[in-house]
């Protein structure tokens, strides 16, 4: 993709929001920078993600929050990845677990397996969660996938026990979502997702998974750290400037 093309962009509307609590560090809040966009190409998604951007539906955003820059980008270099013990043996409890890859999609068994999930984590892991309707997972996981949406479908006993929602760029593929079924909280799912997505990138050629955000300390995000080696960005490039990527 030459400078051309990631300085393309399509016709947006950009916007804030309101501060709200964060959710990773007690205390403070939260400012997002919103661009909505209807008909985003590949090639920005591609830019936006290198940039340390994430997508929910036709919404692409980052944090602008005053004073505070904790948030950090990350990504897993492909080619140098080597799982570990755990992670090896992760792979071989979901021997048995299929895997369907298509265009993302909404049915009454995405939003139980959504619902169940959130619910869980609530109880676990004091998430904030509400249900879910079909309208707001259709905003949020099927519209704006465009060409390059994918959602990743794991069945267990022919029964779905995850969904992976990703989207698969120029020179990678960025984790946008995952959930699943607490029952099969045995299989470590997550984990097998993530390393699915690695698998899939080297069969695709692609050289890096980019993992959205990580927080130094919150809980949420320390099992990013099992997947190293990994790049780090600091702060959200403008479109048209250079990312700079550093390993860690």
């Amino acid at each position: 993709m030459n400078k051309a093309d990631t300085q393309r962009q399509p016709e947006s509307t950009d916007f804030c929001m309101l501060d709200y609590d964060c959710a990773y560090l007690p205390g403070r809040s939260v400012r997002m920078n919103y661009r909505y966009i209807d008909h985003a190409s590949k090639d920005f998604v591609t830019a936006v993600v290198d940039r340390g951007w994430r997508r929910f539906g036709k919404y692409f955003f980052h944090p602008i929050c005053h004073g505070c820059d904790a948030c950090k980008s990350l990504r897993i270099d492909v080619a140098s990845f080597r799982p570990s013990k755990s992670q090896r043996r992760v792979v071989k409890k979901n021997q048995t677990t299929r895997v369907d890859i298509q265009r993302p999609s909404l049915s009454k068994a995405h939003i139980r397996l959504y619902n169940d999930y959130h619910n869980w984590k609530a109880d676990k892991d004091q998430w904030r969660s509400r249900n879910i309707s079909q309208r707001e997972y259709y905003e949020n996981f099927v519209e704006g996938a465009h060409d390059f949406g994918r959602e990743v479908l794991y069945y267990h006993d022919d029964r779905l026990v995850g969904v992976d929602l990703i989207d698969v760029v120029h020179d990678g593929i960025s984790a946008i979502y995952f959930y699943y079924d607490p029952q099969y909280a045995h299989l470590s799912l997550g984990t097998y997702s993530l390393l699915y997505q690695i698998e899939l990138a080297k069969q695709m050629q692609l050289p890096y998974i980019y993992l959205g955000y990580w927080v130094d300390g919150c809980k949420a995000f320390a099992y990013k750290q099992n997947f190293r080696p990994l790049d780090i960005l600091d702060g959200f490039p403008e479109l048209g400037s250079t990312p700079v990527w550093k390993s860690t």
